[in-house]
């Protein structure tokens, strides 16, 4: 590639709406706002949400509880569904999602003390339950919290 070969991306380069400069230009006279009304006017406009004074969506709905906006959800995995995996295997999110054992990671994984380990499995994950990390310890693997 040279230099003068370079281009922007296809459609990241767009020329700018030149309104109101005559009816041979589409967008003359009106410049493409219509005929009168709110939305017409110099500085007219509706902020986002409003609608026209009806009561609006978002204060119609009821509202119950808190909604904790720094909560974090993981994914849960059992000790169950980790023994189908090899010895020696290294258990990260990713790995998981790629054996398509779990569909999401969201904030990470946490595995649950849930069922039996017999196979000696390194685990990489969020959050490890106690009884969870007993049992892979038992088994001969390692646990570590990331």
């Amino acid at each position: 590639m040279k230099l003068d070969e370079l281009r922007p991306a296809p459609g990241s380069k767009t020329t700018r709406k030149r309104v109101g400069r005559g009816i041979g230009s589409g967008l003359g006279k009106t410049a493409g706002k219509g005929h009168k009304g709110q939305n017409a006017r110099s500085g007219g406009g509706v902020r986002p949400g409003f609608e026209g004074g009806q009561m609006p969506l978002f204060r119609r709905i009821p509202k119950r509880g808190f909604n904790n906006i720094n909560a974090k959800t993981y994914t849960e995995v059992t000790l169950a569904q980790l023994d189908n995996l090899e010895n020696g295997t290294e258990v990260t999110a990713e790995s998981l999602k790629e054996l398509g054992m779990i569909k999401k990671i969201n904030d990470g994984i946490v595995v649950l003390g849930n069922g039996e380990i017999t196979k000696k499995i390194n685990v990489k994950a969020a959050r490890v339950t106690k009884t969870a990390k007993e049992k892979i310890e038992a088994a001969g693997g390692k646990v570590e919290v990331i």
